[in-house]
């Protein structure tokens, strides 16, 4: 099986409600690359690649045939105290602070358009 570009087996599909400003979320606080941005004659989006690291989410405005479906992701990130405070100061809240755990150095937060991110960096054994 040949898979498009930038596309894994299997993506998260995320319908959100503004997800323009969910768009500049992503960018503001994990630094991906938005790969295409399709839109509506109303100038909402229809279809948005956004890549973080080596993988691809997809992003659509919900609307009344396809309501908001959100979701919980878990990310591996550089420095999670940083991306935790990125995350917060672009409109997350807070669910859970950033602490050392068995699997690394993670917090959550619930973005402002539903979804909950474990934000995680691995800690090196030393």
């Amino acid at each position: 099986m040949t898979l498009p570009t930038n596309h894994q087996t299997i993506m998260p599909y995320l319908i959100v409600k503004n997800a323009k400003d969910f768009l500049t979320f992503l960018e503001t606080v994990f630094q991906g690359e938005l790969l295409n941005n399709h839109q509506r004659e109303d100038g909402t989006v229809m279809h948005a690649e956004y890549k973080i690291g080596d993988n691809t989410l997809m992003i659509s405005e919900a609307s009344d045939r396809f309501p908001p479906m959100n979701s919980g992701l878990f990310i591996y990130v550089d420095d999670a105290d940083a991306s935790f405070i990125k995350a917060v100061n672009a409109g997350a809240q807070p669910i859970m602070e950033v602490q050392n755990q068995p699997y690394g150095r993670s917090g959550g937060v619930l973005d402002a358009f539903g979804n909950v991110w474990w934000i995680t960096h691995v800690i090196e054994k030393g």
